[in-house]
């Protein structure tokens, strides 16, 4: 039987952890697990076996790590052909139906622009991995302990591209709820199930109770079977050996628990084994699985939440489409990107809850820029984007790029229009917009429009586009050349909620094009329509009259609870300015001391730049720029990320803005004035995860520390030669594997013998303060802002 058609009625069990077994086994600290599936075959089959007789489904393959980055080719296509092979092997004969999972990880890399990494590398990357796995034969993939939305979608996208397995999805939570990089669980549902993942949940992230919210989250909102494999809690150091806090019983208790809400597919992850799974297969053996529904939700995500359609109106900021916008278009021509991401800040800010993207003008390469453009507003806003863009060809580069689940603008019911972006939306994902209108062009009449609207939903459902993920456009004509265009549109929108049962989205401004005081016809026009439940609107965020009407709508319809986001708005009537974007430039010049702080904050990399040489060219000393300016807006930006206001792609934008002033405040400094002490990282041997470390590189220069970074998978004494060659001060080590926990406890060992005077900071995924302490480091590190703190107090 097929393991979807199997899941339909049935729960599925995966097996545990991999890496603790294998230290138990005799692995050396350092070595990587996936080459004892040719070194050490017997000992990965028969760990594959007590899994097999503990009662598990699904064998996990030992290719987590296996990836190009890691290994040649040639040894890839060995290490994984002997991985699959090894776990095949251990299901012949097993009493319960089984499947071979390939498994894949996270490349230890951030992507671009955060990161070295580049998407479509990453894409190839698992790419590699995937097709090898289809190859030898693996039954389905595991996509497992993601931590960043946008390599989840490179993984998903190179499973759909080169496979047509199975793909089963989990991520790895932090205690906030939040991956690494910031999504929360409704804005990967979003971007997975829009994709067309085929089980999706949670992996790691300790354990079974700290996991219970956001397992609560996925059963809430997800249409697809939920996943749970957690740790067996938190790992500590004992006799130099790493053991886990949950015991077996308790472990299976809770999972069990989470079985019993709705939970599909349970397994575990670090720190369980064989006994883990065995008293869970027993605890659930009396369950019955709760039935998978239909959540038809309306979403569409960014990288850090997702928004959804269908009770209040959502907002749609204008002000990025060079229709009507003479300074647009020039900065469109100018490739000035700081203009464009300055509407995109000034719309998120005056309170636009998704930015449209148009960049198309005849002159340009609308391809690249359109792609340009989506991925360096991603960089500074987390507000979802709505690509706009008449060219399929733009439209799917733009959201082969794009982090999370966009708004697809738009697709019309002519026949060529939907063969060309059904086929994207189904590939990508989106919440696509729909215009009412056809070869014929637009009706005018409300009945003709809605019949438009049904052929459309029939054609998207052979392409397997649920009703839920196409919201209507009826178009809003102007009423100066027709005095019955707004009743139509009226009309249309009502019968497309009431008889189509779907969603509605109008761009209101067109309705006065023509007419003096646009504003005022255009907010009545609003209010009209948000009566006939209007789902959102294009409109220009910036516009008092549009904003009274929202708010007000909001209050008295209940949507907004205790009227408080009104009687938030409402002080910033007194002080809107006759000029459109009076209101937002007045706020944007109150929160911050000055234009570069702001820069630096928000990630303006070029601005940034600019600003400090014209502050240094105009009298500014550099070391006033960086004490004045640039070294309050990362703490500015730093307390919002330990607050959780702030996460880390901002963080690390703000980090390169700061990057990019200080190559300015270096020019105009005598040599080595602004740095402090010298500071050695690394990533421990075994470990070729580097992105921690990276980061905590990236904003200890921001801060002035001379930082000398080895690198990953770096030998224990490699480390200490160079601590003791350059005298330094402060040694910072990252391990995200147990696996690999071992080589950080050696190394640290090594510089008590020789730099004792040397202080060693620690993190990664898998430690803890008490952890960091029993294995003798000076300081545990939970963030990169953590590890500037305690550095500086060293």
């Amino acid at each position: 039987m097929k393991i979807i058609e199997y899941l339909k009625g049935n729960f599925l069990f995966f097996d545990g952890g991999m890496g603790t077994l294998l230290q138990s086994a005799g692995m050396p600290s350092g070595e990587l697990p996936e080459r004892w599936c040719v070194t050490h075959r017997e000992t990965i089959v028969n760990i594959h076996k007590e899994y097999v007789r503990a009662g598990s489904n699904i064998i996990t393959a030992n290719t987590f790590g296996a990836n190009s980055l890691k290994f040649s080719d040639s040894e890839l296509d060995s290490l994984i052909g002997a991985a699959i092979s090894c776990a095949r092997e251990a299901v012949i004969g097993a009493d319960q139906q089984t499947w071979v999972a390939l498994d894949i990880g996270p490349t230890g890399k951030l992507l671009s622009p955060l990161g070295t990494l580049e998407f479509e590398d990453a894409v190839e990357v698992f790419a590699k991995t995937v097709r090898l796995g289809v190859k030898h034969g693996a039954d389905i993939i595991l996509i497992e302990t993601m931590n960043d939305s946008y390599e989840t979608k490179a993984a998903l996208l190179a499973a759909k591209e080169n496979s047509s397995l199975p793909v089963f999805v989990t991520c790895a939570y932090g205690e906030d709820g939040k991956l690494m990089t910031g999504a929360d669980p409704l804005a990967m549902i979003a971007l997975l199930e829009g994709m067309g993942a085929d089980a999706i949940g949670v992996n790691c992230s300790q354990g079974p109770k700290t996991l219970m919210g956001v397992v609560e989250q996925y059963l809430k909102y997800s249409s697809l079977p939920v996943i749970v494999q957690p740790n067996a809690g938190i790992p500590r150091s004992v006799d130099g050996k790493t053991v886990f806090d949950v015991s077996a019983e308790e472990f299976a208790l809770d999972v069990c628990q989470m079985l019993r809400m709705g939970v599909r597919i349970a397994g575990g992850c670090c720190g369980t084994t064989p006994e883990y799974i065995g008293a869970l297969v027993k605890g659930a053996a009396d369950l019955l699985p709760v039935a998978i529904e239909e959540k038809n939700l309306s979403l569409v995500s960014s990288y850090t939440h997702a928004v959804s359609f269908g009770e209040s109106p959502v907002l749609i900021g204008e002000r990025i489409n060079p229709t009507g916008k003479k300074l647009l278009k020039e900065a469109l021509r100018q490739r000035d990107l700081d203009y464009i991401l300055k509407e995109g800040l000034g719309q998120e800010e005056a309170g636009a809850q998704v930015l449209d993207v148009n960049v198309g003008l005849p002159e340009i390469d609308e391809v690249k820029m359109l792609t340009q453009v989506v991925r360096e507003l991603q960089a500074v806003t987390a507000l979802p984007l709505q690509i706009d863009t008449s060219s399929p060809e733009a439209m799917e580069k733009a959201l082969r790029s794009y982090n999370g689940k966009a708004m697809i603008n738009s697709v019309s019911g002519k026949p060529e229009s939907m063969a060309a972006i059904f086929p994207l939306v189904k590939k990508y994902g989106g919440l696509c917009v729909a215009l009412t209108l056809d070869d014929d062009g637009i009706p005018n009449t409300a009945e003709g429009r809605v019949k438009i609207a049904r052929r459309i939903l029939a054609e998207a459902e052979k392409y397997g586009i649920s009703k839920k993920d196409i919201i209507f456009d009826p178009l809003a004509m102007t009423v100066s050349a027709d005095p019955m265009a707004a009743r139509v549109t009226l009309d249309a929108l009502d019968k497309i909620k009431n008889d189509l049962g779907c969603l509605t989205s109008l761009g209101v401004s067109n309705v006065s094009f023509g007419l003096p005081c646009r504003e005022v016809i255009t907010g009545v026009f609003f209010a009209m329509a948000l009566e006939r439940r209007l789902g959102a609107a294009i409109m220009n965020p910036y516009s008092t009259e549009m904003m009274k009407v929202y708010h007000s709508y909001r209050a008295l319809t209940g949507l907004d609870e205790n009227c408080g986001e009104y009687i938030e708005f409402a002080p910033t009537l007194a002080e809107a300015m006759p000029s459109e974007r009076g209101k937002s430039q007045k706020s944007a010049k109150l929160a911050y001391d000055s234009e570069l702080q702001e820069a630096v904050v928000k990630g303006m990399k070029d601005r940034a730049a600019s600003l400090t040489r014209s502050f240094i060219s105009e009298g500014g000393s550099p070391m006033d720029a960086v004490n004045c300016h640039i070294i309050p807006a990362l703490n500015i930006v730093g307390e919002g990320f330990e607050k959780k206001t702030v996460f880390l792609p901002s963080l690390l934008m703000s980090a390169e803005a700061a990057g990019r002033a200080f190559e300015v405040v270096k020019e105009f400094t005598p040599k080595g004035e602004t740095k402090k002490a010298i500071v050695v990282l690394a990533t421990v041997k075994g470990d070729i995860h580097d992105i921690g470390k990276n980061i905590v590189k990236l904003l200890l220069e921001n801060y002035g520390y001379d930082v000398r970074d080895l690198g990953r998978d770096v030998p224990p004494q490699t480390i200490v030669d160079e601590a003791v060659r350059l005298s330094a001060p402060v040694v910072g080590l990252s391990a995200l594997m147990t696996t690999t926990v071992p080589a950080m406890e050696e190394t640290i060992k090594l510089l008590r013998e020789q730099a004792p005077t040397c202080k060693v900071v620690v993190g990664g995924a898998v430690l803890t303060a008490s952890y960091a302490s029993s294995i003798g480091a000076d300081a545990y590190a939970s963030d990169a802002m953590e590890a500037v703190r305690v550095i500086s107090s060293f």
